[in-house]
């Protein structure tokens, strides 16, 4: 019985559907992707394309022998080979052969790095590794995993420390025993991560440096919010940092449920978008380490692994206070006949002494709520931003700060008497419509005590998720006017159709009317070139 092309169950051959996954298997899969059951190192099942980025392409694949589903990793660096429909062998120019080989070499190089590393349990496992068809395969595991954004998402769309803590310490175990072999990842994110069935997290989405930045022959691929600055500049030498800040805004995304602004973005406001609520159930270190280990220029940020660690645990500053309490406590008791002497210390100094320890203690755990803080300036809210207006008083009579929650920004702007700043990315609602104000600070009903008072506010960007619009039938320019409205952004394929007139949408390419998507996504609709004229039609 054959196999379904989409999920590897097994189908009638009479039946071209799968009643499984619904795919469609008349159709067939199109240059450059291999077609559909070509067979590698005679054992391996080509099924559908799963993702490509610039270096590679990934396939669902099937083992022969065992009968055991698996990923095909192909190397297929875009831009440097050709292959026609139906065909497997890839052909490279003789001006593009020297960088291809090159380039092939330290893809397979680099996989066969990875194969050597002792404890490959936090990794998606390399099962094997061939040359074929003049290109590169890595055969890697499929076992059932979910992503680590629908676990997220599961668990009520962030995770406490707690939870956050055992599942991300192995990956940067792995990153730092990756980077003892000379090569890194640098393209953590959460979209590279996996949840196991026992509940272990895995990592996944490797690639050579060459794709994990600007200015190579390859085309890059980067994850935002996650790739740190330097990536984005041209042919810059990647290191530790480099995936340190990929570490640790995951780390930002798990306990926070949202990535930090793109690091382009970050480059005009570094402030970290972390809501008030958020930072209180953290503990003080942990918002700290978030801090150091997403600082924009790579020299001031956490630099080695043993480093990331320790300001993921007690902060050292806390633990030296601890050892000196047990250095004291531990000295030679007081002899009999110092007794009288030792009875003679002014109670007050102890109690003084006793009050610094405390102090200083408090100021190492607390660190992130002192105003003098110097990452305060780092970080701005989510939903609210740290208060600089008095608390107000019973006795206040003067004027006090006007409710602006539902306002647009000109509204507040021309209404309020000081200085108006706006929460840069602001934030998803579900009540509150797009472009009016969600949150502000000071709150209504404080007192304008400042002779410039400053207002910060955060504005709606609307639901994060939203429904597809009906497009089906409307002309491009009316399907598109409709999904920039809902937030969308329009794209477009077109097609031949003997159903759907010239200039008109046929369907989704990828989704369906009413399905729910994050606002912002880029939406591909086809659209109708009419029915294509034959040469017998032409010729009358």
């Amino acid at each position: 019985m054959p196999l379904c092309m989409g999920c590897l169950n097994e189908i009638p051959a009479a039946d071209s559907v799968c009643k499984v996954c619904g795919f469609d298997n008349s159709e067939k899969q199109t240059a450059p992707f291999l077609p559909f059951g070509t067979v590698l190192n005679n054992k391996y099942v080509v099924a559908k394309n799963l993702e490509t980025n610039g270096e590679s392409t990934r396939y669902l694949g099937y083992d022969k022998t065992n009968g055991k589903v698996l990923s095909i990793r192909e190397f297929l660096p875009i831009g440097l080979f050709d292959r026609g429909d139906n065909e497997t062998k890839l052909f490279v120019t003789p001006q593009d052969k020297e960088y291809y080989t090159e380039a092939l070499e330290n893809f397979k190089s680099y996989y066969e790095m990875l194969n050597t590393l002792a404890d490959k349990s936090a990794m998606i496992n390399i099962e094997d590794i061939f040359t074929e068809n003049n290109t590169v395969y890595v055969i890697e595991e499929n076992d059932d995993l979910i992503s680590f954004t629908e676990y997220v998402d599961h668990n009520g769309g962030h995770l406490e420390w707690d939870a956050a803590r055992p599942l991300l310490m192995p990956i940067i175990t792995l990153i730092e025993n990756i980077h003892k072999l000379g090569i890194g990842h640098y393209a953590i994110s959460p979209s590279n991560l996996y949840v196991t069935s026992a509940g272990k997290l895995k990592l996944g989405g490797f690639s050579t440096e060459n794709e994990r930045k600007r200015g190579t022959m390859l085309k890059s691929q980067l994850y935002g919010g996650c790739a740190a600055p330097e990536q984005y500049l041209d042919n810059v030498q990647l290191d530790v940092a480099t995936d340190i800040y990929g570490l640790t805004a995951t780390l930002f995304y798990a306990l926070t449920g949202n990535l930090p602004a793109n690091a382009k973005e970050r480059e005009k406001d570094a402030r970290l978008l972390i809501s008030t609520n958020t930072v209180k159930r953290l503990p003080p270190h942990v918002v700290t380490a978030l801090a150091n280990g997403l600082q924009m220029k790579s020299e001031a940020r956490i630099s080695d692994f043993d480093e990331l660690r320790a300001q993921l645990s007690v902060a050292s500053t806390v633990q030296a206070i601890q050892d000196e309490i047990s250095r004291t406590a531990s000295m030679t008791p007081i002899k009999k006949e110092d007794e009288g002497t030792a009875s003679k210390v002014n109670p007050t100094a102890v109690g003084v002494v006793a009050t610094i320890v405390a102090l200083l203690i408090f100021a190492a755990v607390g660190l992130f709520w002192l105003p003098t803080n110097p990452l305060m300036g780092l970080f701005t809210s989510g939903s609210t931003v740290p208060a600089t207006v008095a608390a107000p008083t019973e006795d206040w009579t003067g004027p006090v700060v006007a409710d602006y929650s539902g306002k647009t920004l000109d509204e507040v702007k021309a209404s309020f008497q000081g200085t108006v700043k706006v929460s840069a990315d602001g934030d998803y609602s579900d009540t509150v419509p797009k472009g009016q104000v969600l949150s502000q600070e000071p709150a209504p009903g404080k007192p304008l005590t400042e002779a410039e008072p400053m207002l910060y506010v955060v504005i709606s960007k609307g639901p994060q998720m939203v429904a597809l619009p009906e497009v089906e039938g409307k002309s491009f320019t009316a399907a598109a006017e409709e999904l920039t409205n809902a937030g969308f952004i329009a794209l477009q394929e077109v097609e031949y159709s003997n159903t759907v007139a010239e200039g008109k949408v046929i369907e989704y390419v990828s989704h369906k009317a009413g399905d729910k998507i994050e606002s912002g996504t880029e939406v591909t609709i086809k659209v109708s070139l009419g029915k294509q004229k034959t040469s017998s039609s032409s010729s009358n």
